[in-house]
């Protein structure tokens, strides 16, 4: 399907003209006009006669139509639910701060973000940020070796630097911690 600007799209007139609109305008982020009539199904042709001459499916002409029909419009409605409380700009922010140091408790988060006054829950922090990929998680332990075992690591390197490979393959290793 070719894209076209609404300029195009209204130039071209006739009766594709405003049906070529209302399919737009299902697409989200499109511009959104308000058609207010539809010569093409009002001259009386069918769901398969639009479809056939648009090259759309049957399912989608109808849709339009239906949403026109029982509407009066074909924009977007408002969807049910409640509003998030976490504005897109707030969410960004989140990211940004886990991203840069993943261990950032959800707490400190909310903190941060009532700093930009928003005051939510920290689960709600939480299922945002899963949302985005980023779910808890607990860090592997870092071995803890003490500065004796660094050193005599490093002088049992040194000591044995230019033996050969068969020396190293008898070497058994262990962890010390």
């Amino acid at each position: 399907m070719e894209s076209y600007s609404w300029c195009q799209i209204l130039s071209r007139g006739g009766l594709a003209g405003v049906f070529w609109i209302i399919v737009l305008l299902q697409n989200p982020g499109s511009l959104q006009l308000e058609v207010t009539n539809l010569p093409i199904y009002q001259s009386g042709k069918g769901y398969k006669a639009i479809s056939k001459a648009l090259g759309l499916p049957r399912t989608t002409v109808r849709a339009i139509i239906y949403k026109w029909r029982k509407h009066g419009t074909v924009e977007n409605l408002p969807r049910s639910g409640r509003a998030t409380k976490i504005t897109p700009r707030a969410q960004q922010q989140l990211i940004q701060e886990v991203t840069k140091d993943p261990t950032t408790t959800s707490k400190e988060l909310q903190a941060s973000l009532a700093s930009v006054k928003v005051s939510v829950h920290d689960s709600t922090i939480r299922k945002r940020l899963g949302k985005n990929g980023l779910h808890g998680r607990v860090p592997r332990r870092k071995p803890l070796v003490s500065k004796k075992n660094i050193k005599a690591r490093l002088s049992f390197a040194r000591k044995h630097l230019d033996d050969p490979q068969d020396f190293w393959e008898n070497t058994l290793w262990t962890d010390e911690t």
